[in-house]
């Protein structure tokens, strides 16, 4: 079985989207599954506004017709609303072809926050992107209630996993007699990171991470210690060594973070959001409030047992399961409800022995 995978955040981009899709390619490849992708190193490209270390891919129609046809693909799955995701609906559509889609991030509040562009705008565009999808995969209950009001349908959940293996409670490397508050995590302005640095609290602040902000939050927060980008037994290092987990977020849709730091045993302070409250037992696991001072405080006194089994709940091999069953499911459905592709696939299923 084939699965072509169209996406506009790949290596060496470092986000939630390019983590769990890399992630999502291994455990395929476990399954007996191919996961062929279109990516912007398939396109010419050019910087992001704001995010120039990021370029965005300019897709020719031609190009990304060629590519779909030499994957010659069992199933489609569109995993962003860039260039590519639209330049791929588009071929899919004009071909009669069915695809699912994913939805992992809020984009909206992104471009609201950054840019002053209304939500009600994008989320009209996004709707009318996910509209014609077999399926619309989301990682948490919350996203899914939020974006059903919102007005879009045929939602499937897609959970996520960490690897417990890496992230896991160890001996601190560091030590210092004062708490240890950590953030992990893109330096940008959507991840609200200076509600973190404002915040009092009675120990000092570690900033892992890059991001466009870097050089700014640097200036303005001389106490705060900045590391910058850290990867590998480094970075679980550093979360193996903190005292909380502080995730300032109140627009991400799950928070890949979260369960690296329970994994690592750390208790997590952050606001009852979305993401937060779908993958945080609040009180047991860390703490949810409005006032992130508070949160940070009550997590110094949490069980980090309490922290590492509730990462173990979340396994990637489960996340592809899910991922799967989804594809086949939504596809399923398309056919039987007349949205099937007019050039239909010959796409196996669990009956005939697609999956295994």
């Amino acid at each position: 079985m084939r699965v072509l995978i169209a996406t506009d955040a790949w290596p060496p981009q470092v986000n939630g989207v390019v983590s769990t899709l890399t992630r999502l390619e291994a455990e395929l490849k476990r399954r007996g599954v191919e996961a062929v992708f279109i990516t912007p190193h398939d396109f010419r490209g050019i910087p992001l506004p704001g995010y120039r270390e990021l370029r965005v891919a300019v897709p020719g129609a031609g190009a990304v017709a060629r590519l779909i046809d030499e994957a010659a693909p069992d199933y489609i799955h569109i995993a962003t609303e860039g260039p590519i995701g639209w330049s791929v609906r588009w071929r899919c559509l004009n071909e009669g072809r069915a695809f699912t889609s994913s939805y992992h991030t809020k984009f909206p509040e992104y471009a609201n926050r950054i840019f002053g562009v209304p939500e009600s705008w994008i989320y009209a565009l996004e709707r009318r992107f996910h509209a014609r999808s077999a399926g619309v995969m989301v990682a948490t209950p919350s996203l899914e209630s939020e974006l059903r009001q919102r007005g879009f349908a045929r939602l499937l959940r897609w959970t996520r996993g960490v690897d417990t293996e890496r992230f896991k409670p160890a001996a601190r490397s560091f030590r210092r007699s004062e708490p240890l508050f950590l953030y992990v995590g893109r330096v940008s302005r959507e991840k609200n990171i200076e509600a973190f640095l404002d915040a009092p609290m009675p120990g000092w602040k570690l900033v892992v991470g890059d991001g466009p902000q870097l050089p700014a939050l640097k200036r303005r927060y001389p106490d705060v210690v900045f590391a910058g980008r850290r990867e590998g037994a480094e970075l679980a290092a550093i979360y193996a060594s903190a005292d909380v987990f502080v995730f300032p977020s109140r627009t991400d849709t799950f928070g890949l973070v979260l369960l690296e730091a329970l994994a690592s045993g750390l208790p997590v302070a952050a606001y009852p959001v979305t993401g937060p409250i779908d993958v945080v037992e609040s009180g047991v696991s860390g703490i949810l409030d409005d006032d992130l001072s508070t949160a940070a405080v009550r997590a110094l006194s949490l069980d980090r047992e309490a922290a590492r089994s509730r990462a173990e709940k979340f396994t990637w091999a489960r996340s592809a399961e899910q991922f799967l069953d989804n594809v086949v499911s939504a596809n399923a459905a398309a056919a039987k409800h007349g949205r099937a592709p007019r050039h239909a696939f010959k796409a196996r299923t669990v009956a005939d022995g697609g999956l295994r």
